[in-house]
């Protein structure tokens, strides 16, 4: 039986302690949920959540939900995921999903496609591969936390570990936890350990931006690793986050940075400390600086606010040469299909998608079966610890176990 029965929604509370909508349907004797994440630096043009008056709480959305997509959701078939994204798409009816909630649409779509999954006795990402030729994505963890994720602490929002001389899955988050717990002996020595940021990399606790990539360099070293080879450092800049007036204004460097100058300073960061990915080093308007940077450098430039999951936009910005890649948030698009088109997008413009969690997240796992299922190069989560980010890195040493390789990282292509 794949016809939904019933269809509920309910507020659960994600990683900073907010609510957050979650779906559940049933059809004959399966059930299947979907949870929305939430961001806490978006772009202008993805999706927008339905909160409440106090702009926290779900009720809202859980009662529209109630009110209008469970009615039109009860007797349709789970495996028609096109069909039901398009009748959740049409019934919001307005721009970036904001009246019925891009929260309560992709928890809606998530739900779908668990249920049918469930309904075909298959583990999810089997059930969305289209072939056996599977591999593990090659996974990107946070070891700081900045920007957005740490009150502004340093203007860099993730500093990140990117395993890209581990042969599988299981060698890849031992390097990186290796990298993590190094990074957490180094802020110790010195007095400045002081916890975690939202996605659980360590509270940045250093004199300026560039400091805190110096000590990513020396944490990698520590941890017995070598930095290019074994284990590369990504950057997400998150620029949109201090772009004030045409400047980039840099708050923990205490200065600001005409356009060309902030260019060739991130430029000069980038070389200098063996960084191989770059995500949005430009704000998502700034689009001549992104063409610029990305041809000042011979790092990967990824694109997140500046594409936020939307096909259309991932093919302009690939035939403009803003970018090599580009973030797949499903929240940001509101549906699986909308996610998947980006995705596909990707593939067509000859860049890489990157399947991406939030950093508002809980113990759901639907993004590492994406990632897998979907055949994503790479997947980036969150930090080694905390249980929503860990929840995600353990379901792919289960995953990692079933498929033929044993977990075996598909290689990356060149430039990225």
């Amino acid at each position: 039986m794949t016809t939904v029965s019933s269809a509920t929604a309910r507020a659960i509370y994600d990683s900073r302690g907010r609510p957050t909508v979650e779906v559940e349907l049933r059809a004959g004797d399966v059930v299947g949920r979907g949870v929305a994440p939430a961001g806490a630096s978006t772009g202008a043009n993805e999706a927008r959540e339905r909160r409440d008056a106090d702009g926290r709480g779900v009720a809202d959305a859980c009662a529209a939900f109630a009110r209008e997509i469970a009615p039109a959701l009860v007797g349709c078939d789970c495996r028609d995921q096109a069909k039901i994204d398009r009748m959740l798409i049409e019934l919001d009816g307005s721009p970036q999903h904001s009246r019925l909630g891009g929260n309560t649409l992709i928890a809606t779509s998530l739900a779908v496609l668990h249920t049918a999954a469930a309904a075909a006795r298959e583990p999810l990402w089997r059930y969305l591969a289209s072939s056996n030729d599977l591999a593990m994505p090659l996974p990107e963890i946070q070891i700081f936390g900045g920007g957005a994720h740490a009150q502004g602490r340093i203007d860099l929002q993730d500093i990140m570990a990117l395993p890209v001389g581990a042969p599988d899955w299981p060698t890849a988050l031992d390097w990186c936890a290796r990298v993590y717990r190094a990074a957490g002996s180094l802020l110790s020595d010195s007095g400045r350990l002081r916890g975690v940021a939202d996605e659980g990399g360590f509270w940045p606790d250093v004199a300026g931006n560039e400091a805190i990539l110096g000590l990513m360099l020396q944490a990698i070293e520590r941890a017995g690793l070598k930095p290019s080879d074994d284990v590369a450092i990504s950057l997400d800049v998150a620029a949109n986050q201090f772009y004030r007036g045409g400047r980039y204004a840099l708050k923990a460097d205490a200065r600001d940075y005409a356009p060309a100058e902030w260019i060739e300073r991130l430029a000069e960061w980038t070389d200098r400390y063996a960084v191989c990915l770059v995500e949005d080093p430009c704000a998502e308007d700034d689009r001549a600086n992104y063409a610029a940077f990305r041809a000042a450098v011979s790092a990967s430039v990824v694109g997140d606010d500046l594409v936020v999951t939307d096909a259309m936009r991932i093919t302009v910005a690939a035939n403009e040469r803003l970018i090599d890649a580009a973030l797949i948030k499903p929240n940001q698009s509101g549906t699986v299909s909308g996610a998947r088109a980006a995705l596909d997008a990707c593939r067509s413009a000859g860049i890489m998608p990157i399947v991406s969690a939030r950093s508002g997240e809980t113990e759901d796992v639907s993004i590492v079966h994406l990632a897998v299922g979907w055949q994503a190069p790479m997947i980036k989560v969150g930090s080694i610890t905390r249980g929503e980010r860990t929840a995600k890195w353990n379901e792919g040493i289960r995953i990692a176990e079933r498929l033929r390789g044993g977990g075996a990282i598909r290689p990356l292509s060149p430039r990225h």
